[in-house]
């Protein structure tokens, strides 16, 4: 595992029950792994999916797999708010046998506790991690990755028929081509957020991408300075640069043809191209250096109940051929292993997209204060 990726994901709020999927073991026992999940329905329907082959499996044989989802977006406690409380209160022997949570949520964890929160991983135990093509920014010995999605340039080949290929030509061709561009505001969607950390930090070295030193908001003058300039070629109505909210409002410029290129999800991306709800020649590309994406992560809390041999079981399947086909099939997850032999109508609108240029953001607060100093100098303008 020695490609290097970024992220932040899996914002989490309401609890709904797990699948509770019949398994090879009762419940409760140490056979049996309660995995907590979040994120979006898309997210849901994926886990249940892996739940269930989990458990008709030869791993099934011997273990049961459980999936408890917190859906977000409907304020209820967070899992790592439950699961950090469950920890400082002393319990022991809970449900929370695994959670999925990208590195720089780990960052979080550790941040609000301490290392001793999860139990490292026994690599030795996961055969199939030996095909992982990336890994994650931080907590390596605690974390192992099994899907990621980055940001990518979302473009109409009917209007673009050469994209930019680097970011210096990006930004020039924002220029040459006032209002046909848009991003998100940072604080309404990963993706703008993603050009907005990309647009600051391709000044900094790379190193500063995955730290939290507050150091390095000293040295962001430079890209705001850029976000300045670009601000009066984006897109605009009535005769001011408008940022749309969330990262649908801009892939729906796209698809209206409002605009001719955006920053967007890879996943959203393709999940909407295979929907029909972007037309067919909405295409993506990566630059260079490459926007920011997620990694997403297993973790094994110390306080679950069940056994080592059970957990790692979990893992092994969750970077099997089978369990990556299903998140490329259900989300159009980017597979962390070789995909070259997989059977899925979203493996050809991955092509293109080098894993090993990934970009990695792990950056604590610092990504709160960058879109705050934003929404303070940028939104504002004209």
């Amino acid at each position: 595992m020695n490609k290097k990726w970024g992220l932040s994901v899996f914002a989490c709020a309401a609890l709904l029950a797990g699948c509770n999927m019949a398994g090879g073991a009762s419940e409760g026992s140490p056979n049996e792994v309660t995995l907590w999940a979040g994120g979006s329905d898309n997210v849901r329907q994926a886990m249940s999916e892996i739940q269930t082959a989990f458990n008709d499996s030869e791993y099934g044989e011997d273990y049961s797999l459980n999936v408890e989802f917190v859906l977000s977006g409907a304020g209820a406690q967070s899992v790592q708010d439950r699961l950090l409380a469950a920890y400082e209160a002393g319990e022991e022997n809970t449900d929370f046998d695994m959670v999925l949570l990208s590195d720089a949520e780990y960052a979080s964890y550790i941040s609000e506790s301490d290392e001793n929160l999860f139990d490292p991983i026994d690599f030795s135990k996961v055969p199939n991690a030996e095909n992982l093509i990336s890994s994650v920014a931080v907590g390596e010995e605690y974390l192992l990755p099994y899907r990621g999605t980055t940001v990518v340039l979302a473009y109409n080949s009917d209007v673009v028929q050469t994209p930019p290929q680097t970011s210096e030509e990006l930004y020039q061709w924002i220029k040459d081509h006032p209002g046909r561009f848009s991003y998100n505001s940072p604080g309404s969607g990963g993706a703008g957020s993603s050009f907005v950390a990309t647009s600051v930090y391709n000044f900094l070295p790379e190193e500063a991408l995955t730290s939290d030193d507050p150091e390095w908001k000293t040295e962001w003058d430079q890209g705001f300075d850029l976000l300045e300039e670009l601000h009066p070629y984006l897109y605009q109505t009535g005769g001011q640069t408008i940022y749309p909210n969330t990262n649908q409002g801009t892939l729906d410029l796209l698809a209206a043809q409002e605009v001719d290129m955006i920053p967007a999800w890879a996943d959203m991306s393709i999940q909407q191209l295979g929907e029909g709800t972007l037309p067919e020649s909405i295409k993506i590309t990566q630059i260079d250096p490459a926007f920011t994406g997620n990694v997403d992560a297993l973790s094994m809390p110390s306080i679950g109940q069940a056994s080592d041999e059970a957990r790692h079981a979990v893992m092994d399947f969750m970077v099997s051929k089978e369990v990556q086909e299903i998140l490329l099939d259900q989300m159009a997850a980017i597979p962390l292993i070789d995909s070259s032999d997989f059977d899925s109508n979203n493996k050809t609108l991955l092509e293109g997209l080098d894993i090993s240029k990934f970009r990695v953001t792990s950056t604590g607060t610092l990504g709160t204060e960058l879109t705050e100093r934003w929404d303070e100098e940028i939104a504002p303008l004209d």
